[in-house]
């Protein structure tokens, strides 16, 4: 499955199928799971990287038990809307994943993702030690509600 835009990657898959969104770094993947309706994403927890091939089998795993059926990829675009080499890693790495995995992919603009989950941790008072244990799983669960944000924004601007 190549990547493509979020409307072809809702219109191939059906409910009780889920969105897992992801937030990619270095050493770790932020996960986040949407509802089967794409309304609501919530963090689910960090997947630690070690070995791309290993890491990726379990993680299909898991995407198969949590009825998974498309992947919202943050795409770390500089502020001014160039790509930088934190895009290209995230290109192998969505490369590599499909020729694991036959899945819809998208890539969702990320800027800001960060910076907006540091705010709400630091406004919720989380100490150092639990903003970093959190803050990929939550910036992955701000990409994929993005996302569904945006979905629901054009839903409405259909019916006017």
């Amino acid at each position: 499955m190549p990547v493509c835009n979020l409307y072809q990657a809702v219109s191939l898959i059906s409910p009780p199928q889920r969105m897992l969104g992801l937030d990619v770094g270095s050493k770790t993947v932020g996960l986040a799971l949407g509802d089967p309706g794409h309304q609501i994403a919530s963090p689910h927890r960090i997947l630690m990287r070690r070995k791309f091939r290993p890491d990726m089998l379990g993680l299909i795993e898991e995407m198969a038990e949590l009825q998974v059926g498309a992947l919202v990829v943050g795409w770390p675009l500089n502020m001014d809307g160039s790509q930088g080499s934190r895009c290209d890693s995230v290109r192998d790495f969505a490369k590599a994943f499909l020729a694991l995995k036959d899945i819809p992919l998208v890539f969702q603009d990320e800027r800001l993702s960060t910076v907006a989950v540091e705010r709400a941790m630091l406004a919720a008072d989380m100490t150092r030690k639990k903003r970093a244990r959190r803050r990929d799983a939550l910036a992955a669960s701000w990409i994929l509600q993005s996302a569904f944000d945006q979905l629901r924004h054009n839903r409405l601007d259909d019916s006017d």
